[in-house]
């Protein structure tokens, strides 16, 4: 019997993923390398870089550490990284950062520092890649959104904000870059297991953990799960969907 045709292969392909030291960023990585991809693994702790590369399949990854807070930085560095890794089939932009305050207690560098991380660093990121000898044909861009950019939960105004802005940019984006062949679409999940929700949940009593599962039907999900999602995307597997939102949250937002 013939084998079964993949629907999902990056083979030949390199893709950047970012926040690829932990939780979704590093299971999309690890999803990504099983499909054939040749992974650029970006983020600040190189350390924690070097952990997830050990754990890709297959040959030839790299690891390229940024700040991506540092907005001024970040186009040289891309235009650097372009220079030594070739044009990328998809960037999948992972890295993040979550605040979690009441307004009455927000600032302004706060909430800066929680612009400049998720929104300006997608806006400069897509800038590179944009750029001429930066994509190959027919190639994508996912940004991971929120259920929270979707709705609003209290002490969570300012991340919020930021992540509704990411599914804003991403329409106009797709506009703006279908032209080039370029499709760009957000995955925005809702809670999932991961470092950052452990963290997050030691600030909680057991009651308030309960009630976050509960409001998931299908209960909390995996990085996998989100991770399968933005393989989806990224690859020709959607190839006619662009400037959408992908929702992946168990059933969050249907109530």
């Amino acid at each position: 019997m013939a084998a079964v045709e993949s629907l999902i292969d990056f083979a030949g392909a390199s893709v950047m993923v970012t926040g690829a030291s932990s939780g979704i960023g590093r299971e999309t990585a690890i999803l990504l390398s099983r499909l054939n991809a040749t992974v650029i693994l970006c983020g600040r702790n190189q350390a924690r870089l070097e952990e997830t590369r050990t754990q890709l399949a297959g040959e030839g990854h790299s690891i390229e550490s940024c700040d991506l807070a540092d907005g001024d930085r970040i186009l040289p560095w891309f235009r650097s990284v372009m220079a030594r890794s070739g044009p990328l089939k998809a960037m999948v932009h992972a890295a993040g950062k979550q605040l979690t305050v009441p307004l009455k207690f927000v600032t302004p560098k706060a909430a800066d520092d929680q612009w400049r991380t998720n929104l300006q660093s997608s806006i400069m990121l897509a800038r590179g890649f944009a750029e001429k000898g930066a994509h190959a044909p027919e190639s994508s861009m996912v940004f991971i959104s929120s259920v929270l950019g979707l709705g609003g939960k209290p002490a969570l105004s300012v991340y919020g904000a930021s992540k509704a802005a990411l599914i804003g940019l991403a329409k106009s984006l797709a506009m703006e870059l279908a032209p080039e062949r370029i499709r760009v679409n957000c995955v925005a999940p809702g809670y999932v297991r991961t470092e950052m929700l452990e963290e997050m949940s030691g600030l909680w009593s057991p009651e308030q953990f309960e009630a976050l599962v509960k409001a998931h039907p299908l209960g909390l999900g995996a990085a996998r799960d989100v991770a399968n999602a933005i393989a989806f995307l990224a690859a020709d597997t959607g190839r006619w969907i662009t400037g959408t939102t992908l929702v992946v949250d168990g059933g969050y937002t249907a109530q």
